[in-house]
């Protein structure tokens, strides 16, 4: 895809240590040249210095300061808002998601797909390290939309996922509290019937700082989205 269709929205919190590896993995895939949006709550977040001293990252790369209110999901929302591209992927920057999904994600919305999910669960996927409890709860959690809801993917709370941009502009967010965006983006397209696919991918625990996710603070937002799917087809007005 050419740099004017693809975004790449990459929240960060003090990601000084791993922020440059992921934009150099970027780099790495042949004729990828995307924009690139970095969300950070505040100027002082150490991932901006790191961003400035990278040496090697995409041409069209920038840091930008949300508005919304601290915390992941408030960062994804408003890198969802500022991407240009036609097609906009969510990636960690801690390293743990392979960018070389990234075409393939990337494909399947230039095909017509709304929501591109990279899979820990399906075929061909794979989780290593992370806390066996948010494993067993978030591979469950997909099993069940999976084979009950009809839902088109077996990892919905991942959060590397490409999404088409003309669906975004139909979705009213929601969304407030850890990454809870990416589950809920799965309900609505879902309910709205609209396209859902999956391609596998090897996801790997972070080997540089120290992760922010909060399981106990944000289950009851990522249940209130698993139950979402399970409601009747919705059609028309922007939900």
């Amino acid at each position: 895809m050419s740099a004017a269709s693809l975004s790449i929205v990459i929240p960060a919190y003090n990601e000084d240590l791993s922020i440059a590896k992921t934009l150099e993995s970027l780099c790495a895939i042949e004729f990828l040249n995307p924009e690139v949006l970095i969300i950070v709550d505040t100027v002082q977040d150490s991932t901006c210095g790191a961003v400035d001293q990278a040496l090697v990252k995409p041409n069209k790369t920038s840091v930008l300061i949300q508005n919304h209110g601290a915390g992941p999901a408030n960062a994804i929302r408003y890198g969802l808002e500022k991407a240009s591209g036609t097609c906009v992927v969510v990636m960690m920057a801690d390293g743990s998601d392979d960018s070389r999904a990234i075409p393939e994600l990337a494909n399947l919305v230039q095909r017509g797909v709304s929501v591109a999910c990279a899979s820990r669960y399906m075929s061909g996927g794979q989780q290593i390290g992370g806390p066996r409890i948010k494993k067993f709860l978030s591979k469950s959690a997909g099993r069940i939309l999976y084979h009950f809801a009809g839902v088109g993917t077996h990892d919905p709370t991942n959060s590397f996922k490409a999404y088409s941009k003309d669906f975004l502009s139909n979705v009213n967010l929601e969304s407030s509290s850890g990454f809870e965006i990416g589950i809920e983006l799965v309900a609505k397209a879902h309910r709205k019937s609209l396209a859902i696919a999956e391609v596998p991918t090897i996801w790997l625990d972070r080997s540089d700082g120290v992760s922010n996710f909060k399981l106990s603070r944000w289950i009851p937002h990522y249940l209130k989205w698993f139950f979402y799917c399970f409601g009747p087809k919705i059609k028309g007005e922007k939900r």
